[in-house]
């Protein structure tokens, strides 16, 4: 496999550019796609299914175009029962077993396909992040469209190379890790004969704090890697996302939740529907603001050059035949006639028609 050294030259090995776009379900996603709104599901649906279909039908209406669940199963990446978990919610602190938090959330068999189903009626792109390579499995087998590596899974190669052969289209997360990780992830899924890959910037606290958001990593990872990248949204508000698209994120992934007031630890840094809306309108609108990058005149502004540009114009009354000399020009309004940058033009010729002070000279006024 080719290798190429990253802008930043640390030697890390990057695997040769995937493909900008590509299709998942009836859209495309990548690098100049309109950004592709994620609402979050994860576990903030607390194990209660009609939780997750109501959360389901708030994103769809919220201006989501996605929806994500995860379809862990618990003892795929925790056993002992001691280690605990520490989050704030309803108010309070809680300090709770991993394994138990993360059980009462498990999607029974087929719960997850009678999930996809209804992301599908209501016009959602249904994805999941598994557990393992039975969880990957089950997944080309529901026909998910888009598959999801979570940051804590990206070391986890074997489930890497799984999402790799099965040819569906993957976001691999990099919380938490160095270049070097993210490049053996990426070679790793290359090799294992994935074509179509985007990236997520992430940084896996939650809430993250503002100074640890470092929105300039994007671009970063897009020169090192020739991969479409995304962001992985842990922040409170909607800032981030909006940096995070003027720096070339593809995708954006928020937390979602009916009601920041639930149980559970992601429902107190997730976006409720009302801050879903706001944000899904600020991509929107930005994204046309964002425009093109080619240099030019836009249409708005062709009226403009004629009307706020300036010209050479007679600084008095001229009779025809006169010459003009330099001191004879002004600049003025409206810039119909010839532009202050071709006044030499002018000087020392003759008028082929009287001028009244203060119209622009054109070039019919030469003789």
């Amino acid at each position: 496999m080719r290798r190429s050294r990253s802008p930043q030259d640390t030697g890390a090995p990057v695997t040769a550019p995937c493909p900008q776009t590509f299709a998942v379900g009836n859209r495309r996603l990548g690098v100049g796609q309109p950004m592709f709104l994620v609402a979050e599901i994860g576990i903030n649906h607390n194990g209660d299914m009609d939780l997750a279909r109501r959360t389901i039908d708030a994103a769809s209406a919220s201006g989501a175009d996605g929806v994500k669940f995860q379809n862990f199963v618990t003892e795929d990446f925790v056993l002992d029962r001691r280690l605990t978990y520490d989050y704030i919610s309803q108010g309070r602190q809680v300090t709770e077993s991993q394994y138990e938090m993360f059980k009462r959330c498990e999607l029974r068999p087929g719960q997850l396909a009678r999930l996809k189903e209804h992301c599908e009626s209501a016009g959602l792109v249904c994805f999941s992040t598994p557990s393992s390579e039975a969880g990957v499995v089950e997944l080309a087998e529901l026909k998910v469209p888009l598959l999801k590596n979570g940051s804590d899974y990206l070391t986890h190669l074997p489930v890497v190379r799984a999402m790799a052969a099965t040819g569906i289209p993957t976001v691999l997360s990099t919380g938490m890790a160095t270049l070097a990780e993210i490049a053996s992830a990426v070679e790793a899924f290359r090799q294992a004969g994935g074509r179509d890959l985007i990236l997520l910037h992430c940084t896996s606290s939650y809430p993250t704090p503002p100074e640890d958001t470092n929105l300039r990593k994007i671009p970063t990872l897009a020169a090192a890697f020739g991969c479409p990248i995304g962001f992985s949204d842990h922040t409170e508000g909607i800032t981030a996302a909006l940096g995070a698209l003027a720096l070339g994120a593809c995708i954006l992934e928020k937390h979602f939740t009916l009601d920041r007031n639930l149980p559970g630890p992601d429902h107190r840094f997730s976006a409720t529907p009302a801050e879903f809306v706001e944000l899904a309108h600020a991509v929107r609108r930005l994204e046309e603001q964002l425009g093109q990058s080619a240099i030019g005149p836009t249409p708005s502004e062709e009226l403009g050059r004629t009307a706020f540009r300036i010209s050479c114009a007679a600084a008095r009354d001229m009779a025809a035949g006169e010459r003009i000399t330099a001191g004879d020009i002004l600049f003025l309004r409206p810039g119909r006639g010839i532009p202050p940058a071709q006044a030499y033009l002018l000087t020392g010729r003759k008028l082929a028609r009287a001028k009244a002070g203060g119209e622009v000279f054109t070039a019919e006024d030469l003789d």
